[in-house]
């Protein structure tokens, strides 16, 4: 094993140690969140209402030294209320910029979905640029700005659904479920005592492992990670016949190749190898395709899914050898 992927992967246990001081269970959704984090991507997460979804944004960002912004989407909700304004200031004769939350690390779009279009766009030059233009003057954003939106997957009144084009721009659809028995039992446990997950966040029992200038060395780790040819053609020949499979209307773009390759690579480096396996690939292939993927409404109305049609594509596509 490289030495460096060595220290990557003992950094990581650390880091995980921590979160599950806060987060109980959900281990792979911890995973695919730094897995978002250390490609300097954008995750989409999914799951009802009280699943910790806002916890482990914050808790990550406490861990990994970064600052937390948090915006809560509503039907009146304006652009501007997110990227923040010129406010001219009557004492200085002159326009100051209030920030609005965008101008943090980690940012919590709660019910993204809840917004029309116009104010989700606020988001899209953000995303992609890692900069704001406001009053037609460009604003840089850190260097480490990524988007965790959230959506309820089982509450539709009220809500817009999201653009295409903003949905590709999310690395990975993250889905949280309902905690096992026994994971359900232990935050119970906590609550009568004083290990209630809020306040142990909130009583800075979770140390920081990194701070954000370490996470951008951190990154650069990735850069170590082999990934053969032949694997690098199975990756793409997987996204291709997403364009091409008859169940689905809509296939995804080179954008998903990209995310795809990105989170091979880091998935191998969480594993501790510098290199790239077939199962990598087969592991990050639903939650980079399911969100770009849209059915033909007659196979829908068979009862078809997306995460079906997923695994049909990876059964039909010959693993290289």
């Amino acid at each position: 094993m490289n030495e460096k992927i060595g220290v990557f992967k003992d950094t990581l246990a650390q880091i995980k140690a921590e979160v599950a001081k806060v987060i109980i269970g959900q281990d792979d959704v911890v995973d695919k969140a730094l897995i978002v984090i250390l490609t300097g991507s954008h995750a989409l997460i999914e799951g009802v209402p009280g699943i910790a979804k806002t916890l482990l944004v914050r808790t990550l960002a406490q861990v990994l030294g970064c600052e937390f912004g948090r915006i809560q989407f509503t039907p009146d909700l304006m652009p501007a209320d997110i990227t923040g304004t010129n406010v001219f200031n009557i004492k200085t004769n002159e326009f100051n910029l209030v920030q609005g939350p965008v101008f943090t690390a980690f940012l919590l779009a709660d019910e993204i979905n809840r917004a029309p279009a116009k104010t989700q766009s606020a988001l899209l030059q953000a995303m992609q640029e890692r900069k704001v233009t406001i009053d037609r003057t460009t604003y840089d954003l850190s260097s480490h700005f990524t988007v965790f939106a959230t959506q309820n997957p089982i509450e539709f009144e009220g809500t817009y659904p999201l653009p295409e084009a903003q949905k590709d721009r999310f690395m990975l659809k993250i889905t949280m479920g309902t905690p096992t028995v026994e994971e359900e039992l232990e935050l119970a446990k906590r609550m009568v005592g004083d290990n209630a997950p809020e306040r142990v966040l909130a009583s800075h029992a979770v140390k920081p492992v990194l701070t954000a200038d370490m996470l951008s060395a951190f990154q650069e780790t990735l850069k170590l990670i082999l990934i053969r040819e032949e694997l690098v053609r199975y990756l793409v020949e997987i996204v291709r016949k997403t364009r091409e499979h008859q169940g689905i209307l809509i296939g995804a773009g080179p954008r998903a190749t990209q995310a795809l390759i990105l989170g091979a690579l880091c998935s191998a480096a969480i594993q501790g190898r510098d290199f790239v396996i077939p199962d990598d690939i087969k592991a990050m292939a639903s939650p980079v395709l399911e969100h770009r993927l849209i059915l033909r409404p007659e196979y829908e109305i068979e009862g078809l899914n997306i995460k079906e049609v997923i695994h049909e594509i990876l059964q039909d596509v010959p693993v290289p050898r």
